[in-house]
């Protein structure tokens, strides 16, 4: 236990899973130990059993690079005995946490942030503390191509780089079949779609189908269902780059790769409601790179043909 006296009580714990992949923690420490604000937070690095021994050796080098790790107030490590999945990792490590300190700021081990996330997720989980209409923070934003409010606010929760508090977290319902029977009775399964343009009903019922295990898609609907706001910066604060094909649950891809922000954002003073304009974007974001490939270059071969015929 850390006293009420410790300077870690001001910043949020960082909660930081880790699994097999040294090389991929190591950035996502780097860039961690950027934030001016690592030297008085406390990171609790929760690390994943080998599923088969096979992976054992690569999970030791985690374990290995972990034990030495400093530039924070203080690092507690828990190595689990057996193989939780990152699912239940997430789930257990972000409750326990919440429980231990009333909010928390959680990473994964492929995550490399600005040098301004910490400031931003502090800030924010200060002033929304008491706002029960706002379940959680988000450093992510996707790469639309137009400009985003400096904050902004979507009826959603999301999973790469976020936070929130023990009243936020205590919304969260593990089971996927209650919050799927709740969406079709409401009737709102293409809202939750973003209107009808990215496949998320379907990750809720392969979830319960047994063909992904994520929690990602549990605590969205969650908050969709609850009328929760998450609050986005309207720069880019995440880089994932799991998205090289090394992950379990990621595939190969760029097109959710984005620069990350290289000042503060502001807060400012805004409403606590959803953005209309962000949440379209969203959708008109998801629609362009939700096409099929073939019909992605048809398009295009399409513009660039415009374009020449315009300049002829």
């Amino acid at each position: 236990m850390i006293s009420d006296a410790s300077p870690v009580n001001r910043y949020a714990p960082i909660a930081l899973f880790a699994y097999n992949r040294v090389v991929h923690l190591r950035r996502t420490i780097e860039a961690l130990r950027q934030n001016a604000e690592s030297s008085v937070s406390l990171l609790c690095v929760f690390s994943d059993a080998p599923k088969t021994e096979r992976e054992r050796d690569a999970v030791n080098a985690v374990r290995q690079y972990v034990r030495d790790i400093d530039g924070f107030a203080a690092v507690h490590i828990v190595e689990q005995n057996e193989n939780y999945g990152l699912a239940r990792s997430i789930i257990t490590g972000v409750t326990h946490v919440c429980n231990e300190y009333g909010r928390v700021i959680v990473l994964e081990d492929d995550m490399v942030i600005s040098r301004y996330f910490l400031r931003f997720m502090n800030d924010a989980l200060e002033r929304y503390e008491s706002d029960e209409r706002v379940i959680s923070i988000h450093g992510y934003v996707y790469p639309i191509e137009r400009s985003l409010p400096e904050s902004w606010f979507l009826k959603a929760a999301h999973c790469w780089g976020w936070a929130t508090w023990r009243r936020g977290w205590e919304c969260f319902e593990p089971d996927g079949q209650r919050l799927l029977d709740e969406l079709k009775r409401r009737g709102l399964s293409k809202q939750f779609d973003f209107d009808g343009s990215y496949p998320y009903t379907q990750m809720l019922q392969d979830q319960i189908n047994g063909r992904n295990n994520s929690w990602a898609i549990r605590w969205y609907a969650s908050a969709f269902l609850q009328d929760k706001l998450t609050l986005y910066p309207g720069r880019n604060l995440v880089y994932n780059t799991g998205m090289d094909g090394t992950g379990t649950h990621c595939s190969v891809t760029n097109r959710f790769s984005s620069g990350i922000a290289d000042r503060p954002i502001d807060l400012g003073a805004i409403g606590v409601a959803e953005d209309a304009g962000a949440r379209r974007a969203i959708s008109g974001f998801f629609k362009k790179t939700q096409r099929p490939a073939p019909i992605r270059f048809a398009a295009r071969v399409v513009r660039y043909l415009v374009h020449v015929l315009r300049r002829r």
